[in-house]
């Protein structure tokens, strides 16, 4: 049996995590029935030595070559998003594009094929935290926020970086089916499908706005008083100020309306409650202002494309074995 060649790129700064990402997966002992081989080969730019994020120096045998006959080439996370990647990368992935093989942009690596045009009128996605760079560099890409990954063609995309794994499991389930990827999983001991994308993930600190001083106290005050009903005209109210003037100013000073930002901030109070507290979610809704918990979960699955509950296994305190732990010392 023909093995899978796969070419993963290495480079100055490169993420230890995802060059080892794709080996670990393609490459699970023992591999399961109906998983054939996979070859995986490292390139760069210029072969040589090249360091790690870590600060490790490794050996990289091939140069862009490797991608002449590879069947999947993965890009490891960009370490310098805001800089475009050099004129022959971009020209090596295009080739390898245009010839069939599945391009792969793991984390900030979306923007090196996006460097290369490929992402020019497709879905793709990255890290959370460079989605306005994103968005600025490739005008031209959908940009999904609320995902692990996006399958578009023959290009992939994933989100931050343990998101790799995802889309290594995706790659797997593709091409030899949902069994094969689950077993996959089961070495690697991961869930082979997580539910929900990356917006649970992505922090919401209260803002610092500098524009908020044409609310001068409005702002903190409904974000105290976010368990209470709370209307447009209430905050006028509290801001002493026309609803008129003060719908202009609100979103000068925030860039939304009343509506949506009340929401987006009893979202994150309610992550918050999630969190650090064992709270029922009845109690939840009704603390951050929601009234009810189908109010609450219908938002979290708007916003968050989770449950409250999902998201709280992913993101709880422990509490109990906290305690456990601090009476035993």
């Amino acid at each position: 049996m023909q093995p899978v060649r796969v070419a993963v790129l290495a480079f100055e700064g490169v993420s230890l995590f995802h060059l080892s990402v794709p080996s670990m997966v393609f490459g699970v002992t023992p591999a399961p029935v109906g998983f054939p081989p996979y070859e995986v080969r490292y390139c760069a730019p210029t072969p040589g030595r090249v360091r790690c994020d870590q600060g490790m120096e490794i050996e990289v045998p091939s140069g862009l070559d490797a991608m002449v006959d590879a069947d999947v080439v993965i890009v490891p996370a960009w370490d310098h998003p805001e800089n475009a990647a050099p004129a022959v990368l971009s020209e090596a992935l295009r080739k390898a594009h245009a010839r069939g093989a599945q391009v792969v942009g793991l984390c900030l690596g979306a923007f090196v094929l996006g460097d290369a045009g490929l992402l020019d009128g497709r879905r793709a996605t990255t890290h959370w935290a460079c989605r306005e760079l994103f968005a600025t560099r490739f005008p031209r890409t959908d940009f999904l926020r609320n995902v692990l990954y996006v399958d578009d063609g023959n290009v992939i995309t994933s989100a931050g970086t343990v998101a790799a794994i995802d889309c290594c499991l995706n790659l797997v389930r593709q091409r030899h089916g949902a069994d094969v990827a689950n077993r996959v999983a089961r070495m690697l001991v991961t869930p082979p499908h997580r539910q929900g994308g990356q917006a649970q993930y992505i922090e919401q600190p209260v803002p610092v706005l500098p524009s908020e001083n044409r609310l001068p106290g409005v702002l903190e005050w409904a974000r105290s008083h976010s368990s209470e009903p709370l209307s447009l005209d209430t905050l006028a109210d509290v801001a002493r100020m026309s609803r008129r003037t003060f719908t202009r100013r609100f979103r000068e000073a925030t860039g939304t309306t009343v509506v949506k930002w009340l929401a987006a901030e009893r979202i994150a109070r309610a992550q918050q409650l999630l969190e650090t507290t064992d709270f029922p979610i009845e109690r939840v809704a009704t603390e951050v202002g929601f009234g009810t918990a189908l109010s609450l979960r219908q938002l979290f699955a708007s916003h968050l494309q989770t449950s409250p509950s999902a998201y709280r296994k992913l993101f709880c305190i422990d509490r109990q074995n906290a305690l456990e732990v601090a009476n035993e010392a």
